[in-house]
C-alpha cells in the first residue's frame, strides 16, 4: 500500500458516533485544528439502539454535557418528540428528564453542525493504525495509506470494532444496522499495551407502525417538562407532542422463549461474550426473573417521517421465525410485521484500569479514549466521555492544565472515576444510585456546578455565559423572594389543608416549604414566582427543603477534597510499604491511582490500607 501525506493536524478523532462528535467539537471549538475519521458521514450521530436521549441519570449526564458547552441537549431539543420526567413522583436528586427524539433528524442536526464548524475536516476512512514516537502520539495511518500527523488522538470507535451482529443462526461481519465494521485498529491498541476484551449489546426489532393496532394500548403522553439545553426557554405543549404506547409481554411470550432456549445464541454458546446488566435481552429477563408473569414493553416512533417503531423493552437475538411469533403473542402486535429484526453486536473494548483520570492512555501521552471503547453503554456516557477526552486534548496542547471533575461536582467525574478506579467486566452504565452526592448532583443545577469551568476551557461561548449569568441572578431573587413573608390567613388555611399544625406569626415561604408544601402549590396560592422556570424553582426549593442533607454533602465533599489533594508518587513501590496487605498492593500496583481519594475507592483497598499509605506519606515529608 502507498502511503501519503493527509496533511498536519492537532487532532485527530477516529470515530463518529456521540462521543466523537462532542470530542470533535470540543477540540474544534477551542480553536485546534481538528480531522474526525469515520467509517461512513452517514453514520454521524447515529442511534443504531433506542431513538432516545436521556433517561434515569443519563438525562443529569445530558445537561452537565450541555452546561459545559457540548452539543447533545442542543441537538437532542432540536429533534424531541416527546419529553417525559422519570421519577417525578420521587425526590429531586432522582429525577431524569428523558426525550423521544427523531432519529434521522438528530444525526442530520448533528452532521450539519459538524459540517459547519471552523476548524474540523470530516474524512471518510478507517484508522489502520496508531503512530507514536518514544511515548508520544504523532499520528493516524488509514486504510487507504493517507496519514494524519497529530499531536493528539482520541480514539471513539463505538460498536464497531471488530464487530459481528447476531440473529440466530445468521451471523453477520458487520456494525450496527447493517453499517461496516472496523478491524484494522483493535492490533494497534493491543501493540500500545491496552488490554482488550469482548462485550456485548443488543437492539429489538423495528415494527411497521401500520400493523400495530394502538387501540388495545396504553398510551404514554408527553409532558410540558423543562429542555435539555439551558439555552433553550421551554419545550412544545403535551397536546403538540407524539405519544407513545405501553404493552406487555404475557405467558404465550414467555413460552416461545423457554421452549426455544437451545435457539438462543445467549444460551447455546454463539454468544460467549458480557452484556449489558441494566438493559437484558427479553431471553435474559424471562430466564432469570422465571417468576414474573410479564414484562412491560414500550413502543416507540422512531421519527416523524417513518412509520417505524422501537419495541422498548425487547432485546433480542432469536432466530428471525421466532422473532416473528414472540413479537406477535404481545397485546396490540398480534399482526405486526417486522421491518428490522433485532440482533445482538458483539465487540472489542479496552480495560480502562489503563486509562488516567483525564481519559489519556496512561502508556501513550496524547492518546485518549471514549465512549463503548471504554466499557460503556449507552449514548449519553459516550458523549460524556468524549466531550472530556476532546476538552482534556485541547487543554494538554494548549499547555493548560487537565480537567478532572470530581464525585461530587459532576455524574460525569462519577462515570470516569468509576471506570478508572474501579474499571467494569460488563457494559457500564450511569444509574443515580452510583452517584453518593446525588442531592447536589441535580439536573437542575448543572449549569450552576460545571459552566463556569466550561467557560475557562474556552468552550462555552460568551453567549452561554452571560445567560448563565442572567439565571443565577434569577436563582438568587427567587432564593430572596422565599424568605419574604406569606400571608398569614392564606398560609393558615394551606397548612390546614395539610394536616399541619398551626402556624406562628411571621411565616415565610421557605418555612412552608420546609413544612413539606410544594412549591408550585405555594405559587398557584400567593400568586408568586410565575414567570420563573420549572427547573429554577425546583433548584431552590430544594436548596431550601433538604438544606441540612446539602450541608452535610458538601462537608463530605469537602473531606473529598482533602484526600484528593494528597498526590501519591507515580513510581511509588507498593510493594515495599510494610503493612499493606497483599490485595492492596497488587490493587494499588496494577491501578497506580494519583492520590488517595483515588486509591480510597479502589476495591480491595480497605481503610486500614488508607491509613498505612497516609502514615508512609507523612514519614516521606
Amino acid at each position: 500500500m502507498n502511503t501519503f501525506s493527509e496533511g498536519q493536524y492537532d487532532a485527530v478523532v477516529i470515530g463518529a458516533g456521540h462521543a466523537g462528535c462532542e470530542a470533535a467539537i470540543a477540540l474544534a471549538r477551542t480553536g485546534l485544528k481538528t480531522v474526525m475519521l469515520t467509517l461512513n458521514p452517514d453514520s454521524i450521530g447515529f442511534m443504531p439502539c433506542n431513538p432516545s436521549i436521556g433517561g434515569t441519570a443519563k438525562g443529569h449526564l445530558v445537561r452537565e454535557i450541555d452546561a459545559l458547552g457540548g452539543e447533545m441537549g442542543l441537538i437532542a431539543d432540536l429533534s424531541a418528540l416527546q419529553y417525559r420526567m422519570l421519577n417525578e413522583g420521587k425526590g429531586a436528586a432522582v429525577q431524569s428528564l428523558r426525550a423521544q427524539t427523531d432519529k434521522n433528524k438528530y444525526h442530520t442536526e448533528m452532521k450539519r453542525l459538524l459540517e459547519h464548524t471552523d476548524n474540523l475536516r470530516i474524512v471518510q476512512g478507517e484508522a489502520a493504525d496508531i503512530l507514536t514516537e518514544g511515548d508520544h502520539v504523532r499520528g493516524v495511518l488509514t486504510s487507504y495509506g493517507g496519514m494524519f500527523a497529530c499531536r493528539a488522538v482520541i480514539v471513539a470507535t463505538g460498536v464497531y470494532l471488530n464487530a459481528r451482529t447476531i440473529t440466530g443462526e445468521v451471523i453477520t461481519e458487520s456494525g450496527p444496522n447493517g453499517f461496516a465494521r472496523a478491524t484494522m485498529l483493535t492490533d494497534a491498541l493491543l501493540h500500545l499495551g491496552y488490554r482488550v476484551r469482548r462485550f456485548k449489546t443488543g437492539t429489538p426489532a423495528r415494527l411497521d407502525g401500520r400493523t400495530v393496532d394502538r387501540s388495545a394500548l396504553t398510551v404514554q403522553p408527553g409532558e410540558e417538562v423543562y429542555p435539555f439545553s439551558f439555552l433553550n426557554d421551554g419545550v412544545p405543549p403535551a397536546d403538540c407532542q407524539e405519544v407513545c404506547y405501553l404493552t406487555y409481554t404475557n405467558a404465550d411470550t414467555h413460552r416461545i422463549i423457554l421452549d426455544n432456549l437451545s435457539r438462543a445464541p445467549l444460551y447455546n454458546g454463539a454468544i460467549s461474550s458480557t452484556g449489558p446488566r441494566y438493559c437484558p435481552s427479553i431471553e435474559t429477563k424471562v430466564v432469570r426473573f422465571a417468576d414474573k408473569e410479564r414484562h412491560q414493553l414500550f413502543l416507540e416512533p422512531e421519527g416523524a417521517d417513518t412509520t417505524e417503531i422501537y419495541v422498548q423493552g425487547m432485546s433480542t437475538s432469536l432466530p428471525h421465525d421466532l422473532q416473528k411469533a414472540m413479537y406477535r403473542t404481545v397485546k396490540g402486535l398480534e399482526h405486526c410485521e417486522i421491518v428490522r429484526y433485532a440482533y445482538a453486536i458483539e465487540y472489542d473494548c479496552i480495560d480502562t484500569l489503563d486509562v488516567l483520570p483525564t481519559l489519556e492512555s496512561k502508556k501513550v501521552k496524547g492518546l485518549y479514549t471514549a465512549g463503548q471503547i471504554n466499557g460503556t453503554s449507552g449514548y449519553e456516557e459516550a458523549a460524556a466521555q468524549g466531550l472530556m477526552a476532546g476538552l482534556n486534548a485541547s487543554l494538554a496542547l494548549r499547555g493548560m492544565p487537565p480537567l478532572v471533575l470530581r464525585r461530587d461536582q459532576a455524574y460525569i467525574g462519577v462515570l470516569i472515576d468509576d471506570l478508572v478506579t474501579k474499571g467494569t467486566d460488563e457494559p457500564y452504565r450511569m444509574m443515580t444510585s452510583r452517584a453518593e452526592y446525588r442531592l447536589v448532583l441535580r439536573q437542575d443545577n448543572a449549569d450552576e456546578r460545571l459552566t463556569e469551568i466550561g467557560y475557562a476551557c474556552g468552550l462555552v461561548t460568551e453567549e452561554r455565559y452571560q445567560r448563565f449569568l442572567a439565571r443565577r441572578r434569577l436563582r438568587e431573587a427567587t432564593a430572596a423572594a422565599l424568605e419574604e413573608r406569606a400571608e398569614q390567613k392564606k398560609a393558615d388555611a394551606l397548612v390546614q389543608r395539610h394536616g399541619q399544625p398551626p402556624l406562628s406569626a411571621g411565616v415565610t415561604y421557605a418555612d412552608l416549604v420546609r413544612r413539606g408544601i410544594p412549591l408550585a402549590e405555594l405559587c398557584e396560592t400567593f400568586g408568586i414566582l410565575q414567570d420563573v422556570p420549572a427547573d429554577v424553582l425546583l433548584s431552590c426549593e430544594t436548596q431550601v427543603r433538604y438544606a441540612g442533607y446539602l450541608k452535610r454533602s458538601r462537608d463530605e465533599a469537602e473531606r473529598l477534597k482533602k484526600m484528593e489533594e494528597s498526590p501519591l508518587p507515580p513510581d511509588l513501590d507498593y510493594s515495599a510499604i510494610s503493612g499493606l496487605r497483599l490485595e492492596a498492593r497488587e490493587k494499588l500496583d496494577r491501578i497506580r491511582p494519583l492520590n488517595l481519594g483515588q486509591a480510597e475507592r479502589i476495591s480491595g483497598v480497605s481503610p486500614a490500607d488508607i491509613a498505612v499509605l497516609m502514615v508512609y506519606l507523612s514519614m516521606k515529608k
